[in-house]
């Protein structure tokens, strides 16, 4: 073979083995490529739509019948999963209505809460509050008070980061009554709550606040953009019977639906589980479709109430089944 032949065929040989190279080179960095945005989908699609907080309500037999400390609540809900928190005020009575609610307390309560808050990462998302009054009685005089005893969990609420407060209507069981007493109660401390950045919502709690439709009829009349609803997926008990069974129920998924345009949270009630992990009264693929389809894409509360496991495993069972679901899901 002549010199020139042979220089020539060599440096064709090279180009198709540094082509051959450069091909390899490119597809193994789309398999990367491809690989890697599998991985990025496959992530994205195990995320909920939603976030997941805790309702201090899941533990409350652990803080009253087991003496549990409530300032464990923070390190507790880490640790099984959560990143927000949903306070209940009555879980801190003891401490609180022995001082008398007074100003020092309460800055004890809050600072206290947003150390522990800050040291497992977690963020305050609402304090529940029970037992400061009726916001829907009759007796003008009464329903300001309530009102007014409502402005230092506000504050709390502000001085925490919260986004809300979750009242109650309860008051007279006339429905006219009861949704004129609703706006009046509902305006005036959405408009103390105003200008702290503070949303008052309204949770289906018995009596005339499972009912919706009425709930909603007050929502309208309200007409505030810091005064909204907390649809809990199994609260739609009216009325009772003197034995404490329902006597007259709303239709849960009904409710929900019709309560989730107005809504600002949400909360995952759970009773009892059967053999799969499901929740035997509760459709939890119906409610979480209500709630996804409504756009809705905050905190969702898991509160646990059932009692034939215990707290911590009712809570990982309604966390595990919410996830399960939302993975399902469309």
């Amino acid at each position: 073979m002549k010199r020139r032949n042979f220089i020539q065929n060599g440096s064709r040989a090279g180009l198709a083995f540094s082509l051959m190279g450069i091909y390899a080179c490119k597809d193994t960095k789309k398999k990367e490529a491809e690989g890697a945005g599998e991985a990025e989908m496959a992530q994205k699609v195990a995320e909920p739509f939603f976030k997941l907080s805790l309702a201090q309500w899941s533990i409350h037999k652990m803080i009253r019948e087991d003496g549990v400390d409530p300032y464990t609540f923070a390190e507790k809900a880490k640790n099984w999963g959560f990143t927000g928190l949903e306070y209940v005020s009555q879980l801190y009575n003891p401490e609180l209505e022995s001082a008398n609610y007074s100003p020092e307390a309460m800055k004890a309560f809050v600072d206290k809460s947003n150390a522990l808050a800050k040291e497992h990462g977690l963020e305050n998302v609402l304090i529940m509050i029970d037992g400061q009054g009726n916001l829907a009685v009759s007796d003008d005089k009464e329903r300001q008070e309530a009102v007014e005893r409502h402005h230092k969990w506000v504050d709390a609420a502000a001085a925490m980061g919260c986004h809300a407060i979750r009242v109650n209507l309860a008051g007279s069981n006339v429905p006219e009554d009861w949704k004129k007493n609703s706006v009046d109660g509902l305006t005036k401390l959405a408009t103390y709550a105003k200008d702290k950045n503070i949303n008052i919502i309204v949770e289906n709690h018995g009596g005339l606040s499972s009912n919706a439709a009425m709930v909603v009829e007050v929502m309208e009349m309200v007409n505030m953009d810091n005064c909204g609803t907390l649809p809990d997926f199994g609260n739609f008990c009216i009325s009772r019977n003197e034995d404490g069974s329902c006597k007259e129920t709303y239709d849960m998924y009904k409710g929900v639906a019709e309560l989730m345009p107005h809504a600002k949270a949400v909360s995952a009630k759970s009773n009892n589980f059967d053999a799969q992990g499901n929740d035997r009264g509760i459709d939890y693929a119906k409610m979480l479709k209500i709630v996804k389809d409504a756009g809705y894409t905050g905190y969702i509360g898991v509160e646990y109430e059932g009692n034939e496991i215990g707290e911590e495993a009712g809570i990982i069972a309604t966390r595990d089944l919410m996830l399960k679901v939302a993975g399902e899901m469309s």
